[in-house]
């Protein structure tokens, strides 16, 4: 699963972009996206691909175009942050 964030505290906005990949039963694969502001519910899209090499790639798309737009990857939980 990739988990990315962005924050802009001036303008009030909070918001994360998810992406993970399935297999389906019959074969294909579904990337599931979830989007919303932090700490809500936030809305779901399902798209098929019938191979596995076409939902990888539309995975590395979507994650360029979010990264473009200001999201950044999120913090493994426990991990370190960021010197001070």
């Amino acid at each position: 699963m990739i988990k990315l964030t962005r924050s802009d505290p001036a303008k009030n906005m909070h918001r994360f972009y998810a992406l993970q990949l399935a297999a389906t039963l019959f074969g294909e694969w579904v990337v599931v996206a979830e989007w919303g502001r932090i700490g809500s519910p936030g809305k779901v899209q399902e798209r098929v691909f019938p191979s596995l090499d076409l939902a990888q790639a539309a995975i590395a798309k979507r994650q360029s175009i979010k990264m473009r737009r200001g999201y950044q990857t999120k913090p493994r939980s426990g991990a370190p942050g960021p010197a001070l």
